[in-house]
């Protein structure tokens, strides 16, 4: 470990949490140079929706790079390129009535919601977006800017602005529909609120603690957009690519966003690669207006033309959807260890998770399940939620392996925060 802590920045945060060195990976395991094997519960963020090392992904990428095929392109025509988009076209786009253009702005998910920014102040000729609160949306600081945890802005050192903050579904717990609030101020000449050039949000705030928006909050929000001329933005790179049973995380609401962001597990197998889906008659940039050198990367396109073969018909959705309904009743079975109104099981498809009312309590439990060599993370302005984000591949047998050690790891949270409640000392802080 020495040689981490000697050359790394002190930004590392992930190995903080699992101070192990892994060395391998397959399925939903990680595994580290001891040979000590980690239920993965993580899936690099998301990144890794059909797992490590996927054997039928692995092996497409393994045959490209076997002979001299392109590697990087830039924007350049390549056969891999061209094979995404038919697949992809075929596959995903044509089937669900889109028709958007696909946009290549760079490998990551913030290059895709920057781009998105962009091109919706330069369709509109206008300058502010409505974003939302516990909303994520990515580190570069135009996406920081519609991102709403403050220890994240705070590392800015500039003025994130430009930008209105709504309150997101269900914000205030009362059922008030938080729809009229964006509703009022839109027609309010005394609102203050500009006519906004886009609204950006996402159905399932990952980062933000699981909140899930309502089909019926996001058709409203649709028709909204729809009658002010304000471009919709769906940022779905953590929600999307079939993480909550559908492709699109939007479908089951109806609505079709004018903008898409998507990311993470697009490619497949965890390599770097971003795309932003534009409706066609807001694709108006000029040749080179918006670039990056890394936005043609081949073996990227290989493995997530490969991934997109899953989604040919509807049997891996339904799987998804399945193991979904075996997640909600283990995180159920969590919540209820715990005195009604202490804990809550939050989310949508393969991810959710249980949000913890004690303060303190979700963490020590992520602790816990790493020394039971789970690896889950916490989410949430207060990292109040434990979450899930398993391989959409896991088996059955997996999540009962998983349940079993959450099960204990909540436990001896509990027994640990009791213990320190009954000596007065104060709550343990993970690293």
């Amino acid at each position: 470990m020495d040689t981490f802590t000697r050359l790394e920045s002190e930004v590392r945060s992930y190995c903080r949490s699992w101070p192990t060195v892994f060395s391998q990976a397959r399925g939903s395991w990680l595994i580290d140079e001891a040979g000590t094997e980690y239920l993965d519960l993580f899936a690099g963020a998301g990144a890794l929706n059909y797992g490590h090392n996927d054997p039928d992904i692995k092996a497409a990428l393994v045959d490209y790079l076997a002979t001299d095929n392109v590697i990087h392109s830039l924007d350049m025509h390549t056969v891999a390129k061209r094979d995404f988009l038919d697949t992809f076209e075929q596959v995903i786009l044509r089937p669900r009535g889109m028709n958007h253009r696909v946009m290549f702005p760079g490998p990551t998910g913030t290059n895709a919601v920057e781009a998105a920014l962009k091109l919706a102040r330069k369709v509109t000729g206008r300058t502010n977006v409505v974003c939302f609160t516990n909303a994520f949306h990515g580190m570069t600081l135009g996406a920081l800017a519609v991102t709403g945890d403050s220890m994240k802005r705070g590392g800015a050192n500039v003025p994130l602005s430009h930008t209105h903050r709504m309150p997101f579904d269900d914000y205030f717990r009362t059922g008030v529909d938080t729809i009229d609030y964006l509703e009022a101020y839109l027609a309010d000449a005394g609102s203050g609120m500009a006519l906004p050039a886009a609204v950006i949000l996402e159905t399932v705030q990952g980062e933000g603690g699981l909140r899930v928006a309502s089909d019926a909050w996001l058709q409203r929000l649709s028709a909204l957009c729809r009658e002010h001329g304000i471009i919709l933005i769906v940022d779905d790179i953590q929600a999307g690519c079939g993480r909550t049973g559908t492709f699109f995380s939007f479908e089951p609401s109806g609505i079709v966003p004018d903008i898409v962001t998507l990311s993470k597990s697009l490619s497949g197998l965890g390599l770097p690669m971003a795309v932003t889906l534009i409706r066609p008659d807001l694709d108006v940039w000029e040749p080179g207006e918006h670039n990056g050198t890394f936005r043609g990367f081949n073996p990227a396109f290989v493995t997530a033309t490969a991934a997109l073969e899953r989604w040919r018909d509807g049997a891996f959705a339904s799987e998804v959807r399945r193991k979904a309904d075996l997640i909600t009743t283990g995180l159920q079975r969590l919540a209820d260890r715990l005195p009604e109104g202490e804990a809550n099981v939050v989310g949508r498809g393969m991810m959710q998770g249980v949000e913890l009312e004690p303060g303190g309590l979700a963490a020590q439990v992520a602790a816990q399940a790493f020394e039971r060599q789970v690896l889950v993370e916490t989410a949430g302005a207060a990292d109040q939620v434990v979450k899930l984000l398993p391989p959409l591949t896991i088996s059955d047998a997996e999540l009962a392996t998983a349940f079993e050690r959450l099960t204990e790891s909540l436990d001896a949270a509990i027994a640990d925060r009791d213990d320190l409640a009954l000596t007065g000392m104060p709550e343990l802080q993970t690293a």
